[in-house]
This record gives structure tokens, C-alpha cells and sequence, in this order.
């Protein structure tokens, strides 16, 4: 044995999942790397199977991670967002192979699981670092309520839906605009692809840093998605006569925010460490997650002009 250990974060919702799951634990196995399950409920489909119920399960806890080398993530973006939330907490590299549907978040594709662990076994990767969010949320009295961080996006959430949240969003210590919403979203640019996306937000170079916020379904003239310095900060109020909220963070850390509450955003001091496998651009990534139609283009230098 060489000491070394991994943790594998496995989906465990379809017997293929857990197929390419057990195929990954015998290549680490094999090649003396210590393997640990993340098994976080109860979850019979590891318990019962032939060859991952043979590792060490673990909860959904910092414990888990301790002392591994690298967290691998085989399944779509919320198990590699649940994943993280470990990785981030010890400072681990993170990796992720895709399972899911569209992936984003993960670095590889299912059918290149053999030759991504090779990698991992070959300590043959580079590692970049991903703007995180930091986030307080505050009461009417400014007391800090609660604390969390996100590698996405924070979402503000109006939990009456025959109403709007009344809302304000300040930046850097001024208010910017007032409105009724369903809710604003802060986003990194690691999650401009996801959920700020969907609510009409740029998509954001992960290279890019700064923070970008979006208002959701805001009723007011000015509404539109603002992209800001990463060293401000960014808060949205509730008022006093509003709906409750919640401060869901990644999509499933919340906090809730009665009327009055005050959440403020500002640039993580960790970052998530993310394991890159090759040097393909986020372009190439957008175009293919995406499926972006890209047919007819000749590349620089190929036009006839050149000739």
C-alpha cells in the first residue's frame, strides 16, 4: 500500500451509476490506493453490492474527507455540488466524471472513466482554483442568523407564491433598485451556466473573476442581471412587510430569512480546488454541454481571402 486514499462520491440511482462506480474502486484498488464510499443515508444499493459494500462507507461528514487525496465525484452536477461542500471544507481537490444529463460541472464523460482514473492513479492532472461565495444572513436587528458559502450561486427564495418577495439589493453599500421578485440570485461565474442561466443571466468565463447577480421575475424598469467587482459586496433586503425567504446556497444548504432579514455576498476565502484533466477551453465545454449549433464555421486562416 502506498498510503494514499480517495474518496468516491458515487450516484447511486441507476444500476449503471453504481456499475461504473464499482469499475472505478477496482482500478484505485488495484493500484494500492485506498478507497473510501460516501455513503451519506441509508443506502442498500452500496450496502448490497458484490463490490463497493467490500470499501469503507462514510456520512455525508468533514470526517470523510480527512486525509484523502482527492474527492471523485461520479454522477451530475448535484452529487458534484454535494461532493464539493466536502471538498471544499478540508481544502481537497475535487473531480468529477459525469453520470448525469448535462454535467456541466463535471470534467469527463462516463466513457472516459478508465483512462480519467489512470490519471488520478498517475497523479497525472493540474488543478485550478473556482471563485466561491461567502454568505451571512442577518435578522431585522442585524444579528447574524447564519453562515454558509457556495460554489454556484446563492439563491434568495420568496416562500409565499400568491405574493412577491419586496425586495432591495444594495452593492457595496448603496441600494441599487427596489422590487418585487420571486426571488435574486448571486452567482460565481462557475454558476452562470446553472440556475442563473435559466433566469436570463450571462454565461461568465470561469477565468472571469466577479460576481453576478440576477434578479428573478423582478417587477421593476430596472431588472436587469448585474455583473460586479469581485472585491464588493452584495446584499439583498427583505422588508419589514414582505414575505418570508430562504437562502439557498448550491441548492440544498438554506437558511431561512423571515420579513426584515438581510443577506450579504461577498468573494469566498476558499476557493474549490478543481481537478482539470486536460486543456480543453470553457468554450469547447459551452459548446458541447450545450449543444450549440457551431456547423459551417471554417476556423481563422481557412477563408479563401488567406489563400
Amino acid at each position: 500500500m502506498t498510503g494514499r486514499e480517495v474518496l468516491l462520491v458515487p450516484h447511486t440511482g441507476r444500476k449503471s451509476n453504481l456499475e461504473s462506480s464499482a469499475l472505478a474502486a477496482e482500478l484505485l484498488d488495484a493500484a494500492g490506493i485506498g478507497v473510501r464510499v460516501l455513503a451519506p443515508e441509508n443506502t442498500p444499493a452500496l450496502a448490497n453490492h458484490p463490490t463497493l459494500s467490500r470499501f469503507s462507507r462514510f456520512p455525508h461528514s468533514k470526517a470523510s474527507a480527512d486525509h484523502v487525496e482527492l474527492v471523485l465525484v461520479l454522477g451530475g452536477d448535484g452529487t458534484f455540488l454535494r461532493a464539493a461542500d466536502l471538498a471544499h471544507a478540508v481544502d481537497l481537490p475535487v473531480l468529477g466524471i459525469n453520470l448525469g444529463h448535462v454535467g456541466f460541472l463535471a470534467e469527463w464523460e462516463s466513457d472516459s472513466l478508465e483512462e480519467a482514473i489512470r490519471r488520478v492513479i498517475n497523479r497525472d492532472y493540474h488543478i485550478e482554483d473556482r471563485m466561491t461565495l461567502d454568505i451571512v444572513v442577518r435578522d431585522r436587528s442585524l444579528d447574524i442568523t447564519g453562515r454558509g458559502w457556495a460554489l454556484n450561486e446563492l439563491s434568495v427564495e420568496n416562500l409565499d407564491r400568491r405574493g412577491v418577495l419586496d425586495a432591495t439589493l444594495e452593492v457595496d453599500g448603496r441600494p441599487v433598485s427596489t422590487f418585487g421578485c420571486d426571488g435574486v440570485l448571486v452567482s460565481t461565474p462557475t454558476g452562470s451556466t446553472a440556475y442563473a442561466f435559466s433566469a436570463g443571466g450571462p454565461v461568465l468565463w470561469p477565468e472571469l473573476d466577479a460576481i453576478l447577480v440576477v434578479p428573478n421575475n423582478a417587477h421593476a424598469l430596472f431588472a436587469k442581471p448585474l455583473v460586479v467587482s469581485p472585491h464588493s459586496q452584495v446584499a439583498v433586503e427583505s422588508h419589514a412587510t414582505s414575505s418570508p425567504a430562504v437562502a439557498v446556497m448550491d441548492g440544498f444548504r438554506s437558511i431561512q430569512m423571515p420579513p426584515g432579514s438581510r443577506v450579504e455576498v461577498v468573494r469566498g476565502e476558499r476557493p474549490v480546488r478543481w481537478v482539470r484533466l486536460d486543456h480543453s477551453t470553457f468554450t469547447e465545454r459551452l459548446v458541447t454541454k450545450f449543444r450549440l449549433p457551431v456547423a459551417g464555421w471554417r476556423g481563422p486562416g481557412t477563408s479563401s481571402e488567406s489563400n
